[in-house]
């Protein structure tokens, strides 16, 4: 079941996908057969695009959330894994699994789970 979460790059909560879920939408073979039309055809992105490219990503994203994406780029960052925990101080999620501080409050990570190593 895909969780909610704050996306950045969306700037809203949206639907994530854990990686069975990811498994799924394969957004990466999205990207496989953008490159291959591409390269077949001498067409640019947004023509690809034009032609429908990706639809069955956001078929699946949309089975799988209930949320109907239209861009399926989109889908390539609303993944659990590329997230890391919630701030303890605003509750958005950092950026990244490794990230050292909330980049809503600045606020430091407290339970890095980095080691000592490069935290210093």
């Amino acid at each position: 079941m895909p969780r909610t979460l704050y996306c950045w790059r969306c700037q809203t909560d949206m639907p994530m996908l854990t990686e069975e879920e990811w498994q799924v939408a394969h957004p990466m073979g999205y990207i496989a057969q953008m490159m291959q039309y591409r390269e077949e055809t001498g067409c640019s992105l947004a023509e690809a695009r034009e032609r429908g490219l990706g639809y069955l990503t956001v078929a699946a994203y949309e089975r799988i959330t209930g949320y109907r994406e239209t861009n399926p780029n989109a889908i390539l960052h609303h993944r659990l894994s590329l997230y890391g925990p919630p701030c303890h101080v605003c509750g958005k999620p950092l950026r990244t699994p490794t990230a050292r501080h909330c980049a809503a409050c600045s606020a430091a990570r407290i339970d890095s789970g980095l080691s000592a190593e490069r935290q210093e």
